[in-house]
């Protein structure tokens, strides 16, 4: 895990691996906990989102093979209101709604959190804070529901290399710009690899 100070004292940018996601998966209290850091740490909701979802907004893809989660409104960059989009959902999160939805008996119209955006960033301090006391890890401490999110941003701009527009459109990003300070300055021998990759060297 690494900090970043940010400029106000006391706050840090925390960028998670996936294994120190999981980690905090399993410090959840319950399934709805351990759902909310699914959908910020893969789905990559953002905090207000979150309570937006209802089971009614997990739809199957024509192919058969995938799912998406609609997002009814998203977050109001342009100043004209927060657009809906369709976020990538992988499989094993529509299979772990499918399971809390069903064993809660929640109607498709419900909310399948059913808090609120602020609650939701409580969930995710306080499974941080038992995250750091069942690990010894004190930088757990600083996880915040933003840094689910950055988490999702690094692990396919960064590990898996997705194209950035696609990135943009699944995550609700309107710009370029906007999803720049998720991506890591290239070294030296990543530049080298890259040429080498596309055969330019």
């Amino acid at each position: 895990m690494r900090l970043e100070a940010k400029q106000r004292e006391g706050r840090y940018k925390v960028w998670m691996t996936d294994t120190e996601l999981e980690t905090l998966r399993r410090c959840a209290a319950n399934h709805r906990d351990d759902l909310i850091i699914q959908l910020g740490g893969y789905v990559g909701l953002r905090a207000f989102e979150i309570p937006q979802i209802q089971p009614k907004h997990v739809k199957r893809t024509e192919d058969g093979d995938h799912y998406r989660l609609r997002v009814p409104e998203g977050k109001d960059t342009t100043g004209s209101g927060g657009k809906p989009r369709d976020a990538y959902l992988p499989r094993d999160v529509e299979a772990d709604i499918h399971r809390y939805t069903t064993a809660n008996d929640i109607a498709p119209e419900d909310s399948l959190i059913g808090i609120g955006k602020s609650a939701v960033r409580d969930v995710v301090k306080r499974t941080a804070e038992r995250a750091a006391n069942e690990t010894g890890d004190e930088d757990y401490r600083h996880v915040s529901s933003h840094d689910l999110r950055r988490r999702f941003a690094q692990r396919l701009l960064v590990d898996a290399s997705v194209n950035p527009r696609v990135v943009m459109q699944v995550g609700g990003w309107d710009s370029f710009q906007a999803i720049e300070p998720y991506l890591n300055a290239p070294t030296p021998g990543v530049v080298n690899e890259a040429f080498e990759d596309a055969d330019l060297a």
